[in-house]
């Protein structure tokens, strides 16, 4: 099968952009990835009173986060009150808001001393104060966005208490997320415990309406997959109309990725959703300096491969291109992918 090395389409200009249609957006994931995208998807969102400052390409933008996270503040919250991890939730709430505004950096605050605060983000807190007045998590999660203003709509993949457990190839069982990222052995499965939690009406109702979903980039087991054995969203993901987009991590990770090729990220999400879920993957195929690599191979990391030839061959149409931003930390370009993602999502007709 040719190799396709896909061509994104420039965004229109002129009188073509202003008459296009706005899309909705889904992105699906958790931890930094996800808050990644979200900051480059954020600035097309349109927002009333103030069109000179967006293009208004988006015209509504949920993302739907991982809560299984039990380590940090989030676990001793989890332990303390018997709710979900708000952590990567709040990430997102940050991600999305105005990032210079005071309210952003006071969400994003780490206690740096206390014996009881030290350790633990106020937004953290914040979100465990709403959900003990309102007696709901989501709603405390609705109006924490609402107080940040935020350019889209956040909602946990599951309210359900589940437990993330790994199953490893030497046969051991592992419990836990803290426990999953810490082990040197390489997963083979994921469940959840209880298994097969429900999803919220308003995470499938988004999924069915989009016009775009993304899910990635994020650690492929304990931020990717994790969304994905929550019941009902793999079929709905399947069934979508609109443009199916897996972006693909830039570095491998411990026993969550390590080795494993950017189709072989794809394959390892099909075995768990047990259905074909993407039409399109985004990978970098840009080179890293050789400082950045020395400093990842000092932790057994390396670029994932893109191997474009056994993407396509899953039926994955395969868009390359310099996806990467190079500093201190390897993250995803936010602009640049989430210009390359609306530009393919002008240009799909939805099934």
């Amino acid at each position: 099968m040719p190799v396709i090395r896909e061509l994104v389409p420039e965004p229109s200009s002129g009188a073509q952009q202003e008459h296009a249609r706005p899309l909705h957006v889904v992105a699906i994931g958790g931890g930094t990835g996800l808050s990644t995208l979200l900051r480059g998807l954020r600035r097309h969102v349109a927002v009333p009173g103030q069109p000179e400052a967006e293009d208004g390409a988006i015209a509504d933008l949920a993302a739907v986060v991982t809560v299984t996270d039990d380590g940090g503040s989030s676990g001793r919250l989890r332990t303390d009150f018997n709710m979900l991890p708000p952590g990567d939730l709040r990430n997102c709430m940050v991600a999305l808001s105005e990032e210079e505004d005071l309210l952003s950096r006071l969400f994003s605050h780490r206690f740096r001393s206390g014996d009881s605060l030290k350790g633990h983000n106020f937004g953290n807190l914040f979100v465990a104060a709403l959900t003990e007045i309102t007696g709901d998590f989501t709603q405390a999660v609705q109006l924490s966005s609402k107080i940040l203003a935020t350019r889209g709509r956040i909602y946990p993949a599951t309210t359900a208490n589940t437990t993330l457990v790994a199953h490893m190839d030497d046969g051991s069982i592992v419990r836990g997320e803290t426990n999953i990222t810490a082990s040197r052995r390489r997963i083979v499965e994921l469940t959840l415990d209880p298994p097969c939690p429900s999803p919220l009406s308003e995470t499938l109702e988004a999924i069915e309406r989009a016009d775009l979903i993304t899910v990635g980039p994020g650690s492929l087991y304990t931020s990717l997959i994790t969304n994905l054995l929550v019941d009902g969203i793999p079929a709905a993901l399947a069934q979508a109309r609109g443009l199916r987009v897996y972006v693909s991590n830039l570095m491998s990770q411990a026993n969550e990725s390590l080795g494993l090729t950017a189709s072989e990220h794809i394959e390892r999400i099909y075995e768990h959703t047990r259905a074909p879920i993407f039409d399109c993957a985004l990978v970098n195929t840009a080179p890293f300096s050789p400082e950045t690599l020395n400093r990842y191979a000092a932790e057994d990391a390396s670029p994932i491969i893109a191997d474009i030839d056994r993407i396509e061959a899953l039926g994955v149409r395969c868009i390359v291109g310099d996806f990467a931003s190079e500093e201190s930390v390897v993250r995803h370009a936010a602009g640049r992918v989430a210009d390359t993602l609306l530009a393919l999502a002008r240009n799909h007709p939805r099934r």
